[in-house]
């Protein structure tokens, strides 16, 4: 099975159009549920749809609220208010996915996604 997102409302469209372009298969949240749906059903939601969540919400990153090990896979991109370094972020990201491109890979960890690391916690 190819890699599988589900977009948080928070995200910007050029990380989802990125990830269409690379092969992904993308999922946005408002196709799916309210916009304004509090966190749990946002996960909730990304479970449902066997998908791995990408968000900006730093909630996402709270392993004591969001046990990884819980999830299919959870990815928080620690954007900071800081739009231009989308490239270098995503870069990152898509280096990481080529080398990770099952959905196995992504059971259970929260990845957390900076320009110059990417954190795995389980």
């Amino acid at each position: 099975m190819s890699l599988r997102f589900f977009i948080d409302q928070c995200v910007p469209s050029s990380i989802s159009q990125l990830l269409r372009q690379s092969g992904y298969e993308v999922l946005i949240l408002k196709d799916y549920i309210s916009i304004d749906s509090p966190d749990q059903n946002v996960i909730a939601e990304a479970q449902r749809q066997n998908s791995i969540l990408i968000s900006l919400n730093g909630d996402f990153a709270d392993i004591v609220n969001y046990p990884p090990t819980t999830y299919q896979g959870i990815i928080s991109i620690q954007l900071k208010d800081h739009p231009e370094i989308i490239p270098q972020l995503m870069q990152q990201l898509l280096n990481y996915l080529a080398k990770y491109n099952s959905m196995n890979d992504y059971q259970g960890k929260l990845l957390i996604v900076e320009v110059s690391r990417i954190r795995i916690r389980e």
